[in-house]
């Protein structure tokens, strides 16, 4: 049996004296897509940020396709095959488009490098038009693709995406989602964070909920559904 792309256990992130994150347990199976939901300040962004190496727990372990990476840093993770598009993008203004991509390529641990250039380049035409144009001249939907790509680009096994679509047009919503799909279908394991909450029941192959830094639900989408209650205690929707 593969061990899980992603295992987090008994998880506690503290920011100063503000306990964060409470007892967090957390598994992603190898290609699975798992949502992660939640009002804003609940813990999201943090357990992603703290997969990730950004954030040191106060407690806890995280693995890695097997590998304890705890102690690791975030470019560690990131060489284990852990990429992450944060909230905001982070792209580097002050380099092109193709220059953002290409200061990201790597091979994973077998040598390979299954998204090269010009792959990212089918996956997201606009970018190749804007090959040449600066980061800081981008709109914010290409500049989520061109984060996306960044990342792709890492030849990563897993991949977090903090709010996919936020303050995007809904046709720009469209494509993320369409290329987010494809992705996850290409076998990389995904947790994404985003408030649309349909298009993530659509995608995800199950969900997880955080309230006040704990899991209170996780599940298959069609179980979150037919809780309405639960939608309404935690989502608001």
């Amino acid at each position: 049996m593969n061990a899980p792309a992603i295992l987090a256990e008994n998880i506690n992130t503290h920011y100063g004296r503000s306990h964060i994150l409470r007892g967090v347990s957390f598994r992603v199976a190898p290609g699975e897509t798992v949502s992660l939901l939640g009002r804003n300040g609940m813990g999201k962004t943090t357990l992603l940020r703290t997969l990730a190496g950004l954030v040191r727990p106060s407690s806890g372990s995280v693995r890695l396709n097997g590998n304890d990476v705890t102690g690791e840093r975030a470019s560690a993770r990131s060489r284990a095959g852990l990429a992450i598009v944060p909230e905001g993008r982070g792209i580097f203004p002050n380099l092109t488009v193709a220059e953002n991509l290409t200061f990201a390529s790597r091979a994973n641990r077998k040598g390979e490098r299954p998204w090269p250039l010009d792959r990212v380049y089918t996956l997201f035409p606009r970018l190749a038009e804007r090959r040449h144009h600066w980061g800081n001249e981008l709109s914010g939907g290409e500049q989520q693709m061109l984060s996306i790509g960044r990342a792709l680009m890492t030849s990563p096994s897993i991949i977090l995406l903090d709010e996919a679509t936020e303050g995007l047009a809904p046709k720009l919503r469209d494509e993320i989602w369409s290329t987010v799909k494809q992705i996850t279908q290409s076998g990389i394991a995904a947790i994404i964070v985003d408030k649309n909450l349909n298009d993530l029941l659509a995608l995800a192959d199950r969900n997880t909920i955080m309230a006040k830094g704990e899991i209170v639900f996780d599940g298959p989408s069609a179980a979150l559904r037919a809780d309405e209650a639960l939608i309404h205690r935690h989502l608001g929707v």
